[in-house]
């Protein structure tokens, strides 16, 4: 999740920065989902302090749904215990839902996450296009073998 925000951050318009930086607060940070229907937290700040953790999965802290819309304009305290957190249905759909939402920052390019490299890759010319079909290409190949040798 972490690595998918920071790869955001390029080449995103100033008053997306804002809204990227107050996301990562609420997830990197201060993320909490449901895991097994048990209240689980994964941010670093809650995962750090005693107080923090306590506090994020007790009654005493607002929790509001995982909407991205809503966490990117809710303002945050950052020398207090939190008195909110947005909670997902799952960590992956935090993932899911922060990706999703990522798709609408307006760039000049478009930016690809390599997990193989765990780098983020331009993709601003044909060529990074043309090796990137041919990754792909590769990986459709070796799915079609793994495939073809399954017996139904």
């Amino acid at each position: 999740l972490s690595s998918g925000i920071n790869a955001e951050y390029g080449g995103a318009p100033d008053d997306w920065i804002e809204k990227l930086a107050t996301l990562y607060w609420f997830t990197i940070e201060f993320g909490v989902c449901n895991e097994n229907e048990d209240l689980k937290a994964y941010g670093a700040g809650c995962l750090s302090s005693i107080e923090e953790l306590e506090n994020c999965i007790s009654s005493k802290s607002k929790k509001l749904p995982f909407e991205v819309d809503n966490i990117v304009t809710t303002p945050y305290p950052i020398t207090t215990i939190q008195p909110v957190y947005f909670v997902a249905p799952s960590f992956n759909e935090a993932k899911r839902k922060v990706m999703e939402w990522s798709q609408q920052i307006p760039r000049p390019f478009t930016a690809h996450y390599n997990p193989y490299t765990q780098s983020v890759e331009l993709i601003n010319k044909r060529s990074n296009c043309i090796k990137m079909i041919r990754d792909l290409a590769n990986e459709m190949k070796t799915l079609e073998d793994a495939v073809m040798k399954l017996v139904d």
